[in-house]
């Protein structure tokens, strides 16, 4: 799946929730929105998605802006 497919977006659990929750004031006010991408069954393409074009911010697929930034360093050193 690329990244400019987002069909997987429909299937989200966070599809008719606020939008932001998603986008708490900072990592500490992330656990609702974390544990609503838990039970996702597109949380890893929202994930992928979100490391894929470099998401500056809220949680994707269960990550904050921070874990993201961590997961791309390891991806970089990795490959």
């Amino acid at each position: 799946m690329s990244s400019a497919d987002v069909s997987w977006r429909s299937k989200g659990a966070c599809c008719g929730l606020d939008a932001e929750i998603f986008y708490p004031d900072n990592d500490d006010h992330a656990d609702f929105a974390k544990s609503v991408c838990e039970e996702c069954e597109v949380r890893i393409a929202c994930l992928n998605y979100a490391l894929d074009n470099r998401e500056q911010q809220g949680v994707w697929g269960g990550a904050t802006a921070r874990e993201r930034r961590r997961l791309l360093r390891i991806r970089r050193r990795t490959a």
